[in-house]
């Protein structure tokens, strides 16, 4: 009898869990909106974590209509939310460019030469996500 309650218990966690309404401790709802889930970087790569010490960096970018990033990459997992604007990706070691709007979530290439310009015409704005092993920088620029 335990374990069937046990099972009953766990059962009714994971449908409650997968919910896209919650209740805060008032009873009011909150509505949750699932952005993105994916197992893959935007070229298509596996996504992986850093081995040792993970750090979380959180920051905001704002890119100016017309602005093009300079060429780099990521060693580790970059996250992007955006938040306003208009951005164009472009992998300059294929060719091959995304096009993310308002709303649209970027899991990063990692290791790959690319550069970001804002083709809209509002101002870009992006909540970044980067995890990368403590004290490291997420950023190389190609010399």
């Amino acid at each position: 009898m335990r374990k069937i309650l046990i099972s009953v218990l766990l059962l009714a966690t994971a449908l409650y869990a997968n919910c896209a309404l919650a209740l805060d401790s008032s009873g009011t709802p909150v509505v949750v909106t699932p952005l993105a889930s994916r197992t893959t970087t935007a070229s298509g790569q596996p996504i992986t974590l850093p081995q040792k010490n993970v750090q979380v960096l959180v920051s905001t970018y704002d890119i100016a209509v017309g602005a093009t990033l300079p060429v780099h990459r990521h060693p580790f997992p970059r996250y992007a939310y955006v938040e306003a604007g208009t951005l164009k990706v472009t992998n300059v070691e294929t060719g091959n460019s995304n096009t993310y709007k308002t709303g649209d979530f970027i899991i990063e290439m990692i290791g790959q030469w690319h550069q970001a310009t804002n083709i809209g015409d509002i101002e870009v704005k992006l909540l970044v996500i980067d995890q990368v092993e403590e004290g490291a920088k997420n950023t190389e620029l190609r010399q």
